[in-house]
């Protein structure tokens, strides 16, 4: 948890959009120069915490509109670790977000894709 604040408070205060500010690099991108699912994520934080929703969609659309499935499965997921039991994903759900990541990097990756 200390962690995670500690993280939000840096995005918080250094701007990834600008190039010379110190960031990880997503290493599909690095290796393939293909953006992957959540390329973007970083800038989408940051405008997040910033209040500017527009250019977080512009970020990452696919992680902003995914957003709320993915906090409900950590809150599941949490709960599940608290009460000292397993929480499988269902199989259908894993292999749907697995489907529909894949399917956001082959359409952000085509040529003159505006996001």
């Amino acid at each position: 948890m200390a962690g995670t604040a500690l993280g939000l408070t840096y995005v918080y205060g250094h701007n990834p959009h600008d190039p010379t500010v110190a960031m990880p690099t997503c290493p599909i991108r690095h290796v393939t120069g293909l953006d992957c699912p959540a390329c973007g994520t970083l800038r989408l934080t940051y405008d997040l915490l910033h209040g500017h929703w527009a250019q977080a969609g512009h970020d990452n659309l696919f992680v902003l509109a995914g957003a709320p499935l993915l906090l409900g499965l950590l809150v599941r997921q949490t709960r599940a670790v608290w009460q000292g039991r397993h929480a499988p994903l269902p199989p259908a759900l894993a292999y749907g977000l697995g489907a529909t990541a894949l399917t956001w990097m082959i359409i952000r990756n085509l040529p003159g894709w505006p996001l």
